[in-house]
């Protein structure tokens, strides 16, 4: 596996599997399922491994895909799916101490069928999800692989293998929208007439958009960086400026629009972050005007604070004012603290601070961290389904 297909983004992990899926081509599905103290990845991390030996994604920082690429080709000879678990914490063996973990991760490995279509159109096409696999069973009602999967938008389940009764899927129901709003994956034990069920419920969140207003040459690190951190990115040149796509090959689109329009010409919503940097002044006056209006949490303004402070006076010489919580949307000056002042050290500040707005994030080194690096989504079953 070369290193680009090691550390691609997610979006381009499920890009693959869905592609994969389309074109019918045998490949394997290998999945973290759960974790048990600390490790590189979370519940979720996938990595597709073709029947060719082509592979996508990573699940540690390098030191298990040796041994899942073996398993995976185990798996293509039985046909069946098959849970790993590796032991990170003890020094008594391969997996102990010294390779960068200290904890226990399970994977699930299975031939890759198109039962994930729903979930990968719908991540496609912006919508949340969930995907519920039956990994152990007490009951003969279900088997390892059985699997269901809750779309956000449309509020209800479609049962894809296996048969489930109703009145689980009612009690799968919240904690499904829970892990698909936020994109986490836990794994639960579902009592069932008696009977345990071991499931993972994998959340598949829409990834969040970036749009970046400017198509000068220090737009194009942000772009990139920006993609390669997961999000969708937009470049939007103003009044058909630099809006040729080839000037920007890591964007996903690139449109052109009168800032003043920008509420018309694009979707922006509350998964929407918009990084202003045309350097025009008044170019970025009216798109700030109308990001304010928009539902997008994060407004980043390039330039010092005098600058910001000449553009509220011009505002104010129209009698418009900004409220307290229009406010606390714009970032300016925008980044994260960390010195750099080359281009991509900009950049990297700049894609930074988004993120940790997009993870609610208070930025600091992790060392001052006590919590866990990694949140986790608590899941509430009823007591049935303890």
């Amino acid at each position: 596996m070369l290193s680009r297909d090691w550390s691609v983004p997610e979006t381009d992990v499920l890009g693959a599997i869905h592609d994969a899926c389309q074109s019918d081509r045998q490949a394997v599905l290998a999945t973290i399922v759960r974790v048990e103290g600390s490790a590189y990845r979370r519940p979720g991390t996938k990595m597709l491994i073709d029947s060719d030996g082509d592979d996508v994604g990573s699940l540690t920082a390098g030191c298990l895909e040796d041994e899942v690429r073996s398993l995976a080709t185990a798996v293509f000879k039985s046909g069946e799916s098959r849970i790993e678990r590796f032991d990170l914490s003890g020094d008594d063996d391969v997996w102990g101490l010294g390779i960068g973990c200290n904890g226990v991760i399970d994977i699930l490995l299975e031939p890759l069928t198109d039962t994930f279509e729903p979930a990968l159109r719908a991540f496609e096409d912006g919508e949340n999800g969930t995907v519920i696999t039956v990994l152990d069973s007490e009951t003969e009602a279900f088997t390892r692989g059985d699997r269901t999967y809750y779309h956000d938008d449309a509020g209800e389940f479609h049962e894809l293998v296996g048969t489930w009764p109703d009145d689980v899927l009612n009690r799968l129901k919240d904690p499904a929208l829970t892990l698909a709003t936020a994109g986490n994956a836990e794994t639960v034990t579902v009592d069932i007439l008696g009977s345990a069920v071991t499931l993972f419920c994998n959340g598949i969140a829409a990834p969040p958009k970036l749009v970046v207003f400017g198509t000068g040459y220090d737009a194009a690190p942000v772009v990139e960086l920006a993609r390669l951190a997961g999000f969708r990115v937009t470049v939007v040149g103003f009044r058909g400026a630099g809006t040729a796509s080839d000037q920007f090959p890591d964007a996903n689109r690139v449109v052109s629009s009168s800032p003043a329009q920008i509420r018309d010409a694009l979707e922006l919503d509350e998964r929407t972050y918009a990084v202003v940097m045309s350097h025009n002044f008044v170019d970025d006056r009216l798109a700030l005007e109308e990001l304010v209006q928009s539902p997008v949490p994060y407004i980043g303004l390039m330039g010092p604070h005098k600058r910001f402070e000449e553009m509220l006076e011009a505002f104010a010489d129209e009698d418009r004012t900004f409220t307290e919580t229009e406010l606390s949307s714009i970032y300016t000056p925008i980044g994260l603290d960390i010195g750099g002042s080359a281009p991509y050290q900009i950049a990297m500040s700049i894609v930074s601070e988004v993120l940790a707005v997009y993870n609610d994030r208070s930025p600091d080194h992790l060392r001052n961290r006590d919590a866990a690096l990694h949140d986790r989504t608590e899941i509430v079953l009823d007591k049935q389904s303890q």
